[in-house]
Order: C-alpha cells, then sequence, then structure tokens
C-alpha cells in the first residue's frame, strides 16, 4: 500500500500533510481527504485505469473546464473545482506501482445529497447541471474521450451485434422479447444519434454523471455550489445529461426493482428537473435542443436497457451483479420505465413547452 501522506507531498500543497483519512465508499476511485500543517485541505484520489485508461487525458479535460468556469463566477475557489499539480508540473502523479494519483482543494462548508427525494431536491439537481453547463455553453476546445462511445448508441450497436453474435454465455434464446424489444426501436435511437452526428444536436461539455451527490450545495445558504466529480466530462449532446438524471430522479423505485409493476416515470419530479434546469439553460439551448429535450431521458433508458441486457447476454461481465439474473432484472425494469415514458411523452413535450414559455417572459 502506498504511503498516503508521501503521495500527497508529492503535489503543491500550501502546507505539509499530517492526517489523510478515507473518504466516501470509492466505488471507481479511491478518495482520500489530507489535512496539512497550512490553511486548506486537499482531496486525494487514486484515479482508477481500468475505467479511465488515459488518465493524463481525463485531467487536461478537468482542468480546461474548471479554468473556464472560474473566469466566469464570484468565488471560483468555491464555485468549482480546484486542481492542485504536481511540484514536477504534471496534474497528476504515478507511482511505482503504476497507479495515478490527483489532488484538488477541498471545498469546506458544503453538503452532498445522496437521493432526490423530494421535487424540490430534484429541481435543485437541475439547477446545478443546469449551471454547470450553462457556465461552458461557450467553451470552444476539444475535450478528450475519456471512455470510448459513451452514450454514443451506434457504437453499443456495435457492441450489441458483437454480443449477440457470439452468444457467450448460450443465454439468447431465454432473451427472445427483449432482444426484440431492443430491435424494434434501433432505427429511432440511430436517428436520433444521427442529429448529434450532423450537428443538428450541437456537441457541448456534458458532465456524464448527473446523480444528486456529484451536485455541492454550500451547507450556510443551502444553494447549488458547483458540480463535483469530472472524471466523465466529455464533449456530446447536453442532452445525455438531463437523460441520465431523469432516468434516475424520476423513476417511482430503483433501477433495479423486479416488482415491474412499480416502476413508472414521476411527472412531478420530471417537472422539478426540468424546471430547474431551464431555469439555468434557458438562453444557452438551441431551438433543436429545446425540440428534443423531452426524447433524451427515453434514448438513455433505452441506452441502459440494451447494456444491461447486453451484459446478461455476455455473462455478467461488466455490471456487478449480487444474483444470477440481477441483469435480466435490470434489463426488465428499465424496460418498464422506458414505455411509461413512452405513454407519457406528449405529457413529457407540453412540461417543457410550458417551462419554456414560463422562463422566456
Amino acid at each position: 500500500m502506498a504511503d498516503l501522506k508521501e503521495i500527497a507531498g508529492i503535489f503543491e500543497l500550501d502546507g505539509n500533510p499530517v492526517e489523510v483519512k478515507p473518504l466516501g465508499e470509492g466505488f471507481i476511485n479511491d478518495t482520500y481527504v489530507v489535512t496539512t500543517d497550512g490553511p486548506l485541505r486537499y482531496i486525494l484520489q487514486r484515479k482508477n485505469k481500468a475505467v479511465f485508461p488515459d488518465v493524463p487525458a481525463m485531467m487536461d479535460n478537468i482542468a480546461a473546464v474548471t479554468a473556464h468556469i472560474k473566469q466566469k463566477v464570484a468565488d471560483p475557489m468555491r464555485e468549482t473545482l480546484t486542481v492542485i499539480p504536481a511540484r514536477d508540473g504534471k496534474l497528476y502523479h504515478l507511482d511505482s506501482d503504476g497507479e495515478y494519483w490527483a489532488v484538488c482543494i477541498f471545498i469546506e462548508d458544503t453538503v452532498t445529497y445522496d437521493v432526490a427525494s423530494t421535487p424540490e431536491m430534484a429541481r435543485q439537481g437541475g439547477v446545478g447541471i443546469g449551471r454547470f453547463q450553462s457556465l461552458l455553453a461557450d467553451f470552444d476546445r476539444p475535450l478528450a474521450e475519456v471512455i470510448k462511445g459513451f452514450h454514443n448508441i451506434r457504437w453499443r450497436f456495435t457492441q450489441w451485434d458483437g454480443s449477440l453474435k457470439a452468444d457467450r454465455a448460450g443465454r439468447s434464446a431465454e432473451v427472445a422479447q427483449e432482444i426484440a424489444f431492443v430491435e424494434e426501436r434501433r432505427s429511432q435511437m440511430l436517428s436520433f444519434w444521427k442529429m448529434v452526428e450532423d450537428g443538428i444536436l450541437p456537441l457541448r461539455v456534458t458532465h456524464n454523471d448527473t446523480k444528486l451527490s456529484n451536485i455541492l450545495f454550500d451547507s450556510r445558504s443551502g444553494n447549488v455550489l458547483c458540480a463535483i466529480d469530472l472524471d466523465t466530462v466529455m464533449s456530446s449532446t447536453s442532452l445525455n445529461d438531463v437523460g441520465d438524471a431523469i432516468r434516475s430522479y424520476a423513476n417511482a423505485t430503483v433501477e433495479d426493482d423486479p416488482d415491474y409493476g412499480k416502476v413508472a416515470l414521476r411527472l412531478d419530479m420530471y417537472e422539478a428537473y426540468m424546471d430547474g434546469y431551464l431555469s439555468q439553460r434557458r438562453d444557452t439551448l438551441t431551438a433543436s435542443e429545446k425540440e428534443w429535450l423531452a426524447f433524451a431521458p427515453l434514448y438513455i433508458t433505452y441506452e441502459q436497457v440494451l447494456r444491461f441486457l447486453m451484459d446478461y447476454i455476455d455473462g455478467d461481465t461488466y455490471y456487478k451483479i449480487r444474483y444470477p439474473e440481477h441483469n435480466l432484472v435490470r434489463t426488465r425494469s428499465q424496460m418498464a420505465l422506458l414505455q411509461s415514458m413512452e405513454a407519457n411523452y406528449g405529457a413529457m413535450q407540453d412540461i417543457v413547452k410550458k417551462l419554456l414559455t414560463k422562463f422566456e417572459r
């Protein structure tokens, strides 16, 4: 095990490390809080090179977007992350075991929430991601693709077709109905993605992990402060972030509920998130983005159906499972959510139109 204080000391800290403690559960990265004998605390992370094969490029992305945000906000040290370089000037440290480490300043007097349990919390999540995107709406530098094909359904179909052909776990026959469900919507989803490829839906800076716990709140005012956990920042359509948020925020139950009758889109949570989001993005979205905003949750939920089912067909090689049919249950639960979205799509479009009218007054 690396000496964490020694690793922290390789970075340009304002003070010497005196204590390093774990922070959070560390599903992807290992995260620690570093206390120094100086005025600041820091976040030290071991970046997961299996998930992020090009950590230097990822850190370049983070540095670029945070530098852009800092130029636009009143309190640059609190309203975005501050990356601290290593003493050799790099944004990361590569240790003798081949592990990558990075450091940023710990933002004090803040709080995060794990779940959007009320419409107001969903609205705040929308404010957080909407503000993040709005601050970066004029960002015009290329960003590295830190996860290949992320939310690119054409790439996912390349993987999907390979999985069906290989049928590694011999499971394709038992999920014929689920495969048909995916195939029935293939052309619709490819048509949506072609608008991204053709520039009808412009490439923007996207966060790509829009769960509520990635929004930092000021503990004194209660206001949204900034988006954190920027490892997945890339260029894509803004709509992906919206769709990903709605898939989790507005589901009446958890994403792997085996009681499919409980699965449904909560329109109150959907409207609350969209209200918060459009309060920030109304002036920086194109007409095409506004037109297709309501479709984004259908697209992302469909992608998740495909990925869960593909992993089941492959023999459960990607997602962690708690029991043998877990990925199949996830698939069917997300299918039920997508069907609820399809049934409510007209209402979803009407809500977007209503909110755009509200904010354009």
